[in-house]
């Protein structure tokens, strides 16, 4: 079975103002829900204020929590922050952070939502408003769960907010692979950045994550990988620049998950960005990256680690 883990309240009613598409997470569900006994669900907890005040300003995240942030920060963000996106923006980073307990133990989760790449120190930025990502990276190296964290982004768009809140970090390594001339039009500094060409199509995209990708993992060699899955890569996406086809982005998948694989590391999805009018379709695309990494990354793990005793990875 794979682990997959959702909150009710990652879909919620859009927000007046809005331009971002309320309406995916719930067609994620959707379409997982019909895969019937292949999943298995978990519903997290939100993440504990502390926490994100860890990694996001405490005024920031009061104001977030309040929903009381100005409305210049809104207006950044995308949408504004009423009560019901105010919970749903706390859940969020609690359901990344499980899924990365969970694929400790499996070898794969997914949440359903985050990949709140762009969301930085002190205020949220193109449709994100906590960073999942680094609090989730950062919670799990303080309990010590893992000695070190891969953040690896495959949004066509640069993880920024990711790159700035976990510089420096000494067990946090960020990896980005996006479109030169998209959002953000300033670029922040990850580990290591791979800026692509407008209208690059699948074979060049997948050559060129095969051989960054891989180095960069060796260089760094994480215990986990938090993996941005964004789909809007997709020749058709409305904000992308890029070309892959479908099967380009299925071959995307298939290339991290044995990457992984071959370095044993466990990994845990989240959906990231995909944009366009047709809902159904982009939730499609983000569900086959959970059912691909998924299918070849659960019964891998498991095998691995039978072969290693059976034993638990999961710090206690």
């Amino acid at each position: 079975m794979i682990a997959v883990v959702h909150h009710p309240d990652y879909v919620t009613e859009a927000p007046a103002r809005s331009t971002y598409r309320w309406g995916k997470n719930g067609a994620i569900r959707d379409l997982l829900r019909a895969e019937g006994g292949r999943i298995d669900w978990h519903e997290p907890a939100a993440m504990p204020q502390a926490w994100l005040e860890a990694v996001h300003d405490p005024d920031y995240v009061a104001q977030v929590l309040s929903a009381q942030v100005p409305r210049e920060k809104e207006r950044r963000t995308g949408f504004p922050i009423t009560p019901l996106v105010a919970r749903r923006a706390a859940v969020v980073p609690g359901g990344t952070y499980l899924a990365a307990l969970l694929a400790l133990d499996r070898g794969f989760a997914a949440n359903t939502a985050g990949g709140s790449h762009h969301a930085l120190s002190d205020t949220g930025a193109g449709y994100c408003v906590f960073n999942d990502l680094a609090i989730a990276a950062h919670r799990l190296v303080e309990e010590g769960r893992v000695e070190r964290v891969a953040i690896v982004d495959c949004d066509v768009h640069q993880g920024d907010g990711t790159a700035a809140l976990c510089a420096g970090h000494p067990q946090i390594a960020t990896y980005s692979i996006h479109a030169a001339k998209n959002f953000p039009a300033r670029k922040a500094q990850s580990t290591l950045d791979v800026a692509l060409a407008d209208g690059v199509g699948d074979d060049e995209y997948l050559e060129t994550l095969e051989r960054t990708l891989s180095s960069f993992l060796d260089a760094h060699r994480p215990d986990l990988i938090l993996y941005q899955g964004g789909v809007d890569p997709f020749a058709g996406d409305r904000l992308g620049r890029l070309a892959l086809s479908e099967d380009g982005l299925v071959q995307r998948e298939r290339l991290v998950a044995r990457l992984a694989t071959a370095r044993a590391l466990p990994l845990a999805c989240t959906v990231g960005g995909g944009y366009g009018d047709d809902i159904m379709a982009i939730a499609a695309r983000h569900v086959r990256v959970i059912l691909t990494l998924g299918e070849m990354l659960t019964g891998s793990y498991v095998a691995a680690a039978e072969q290693n005793g059976g034993a638990s990875v999961v710090a206690e």
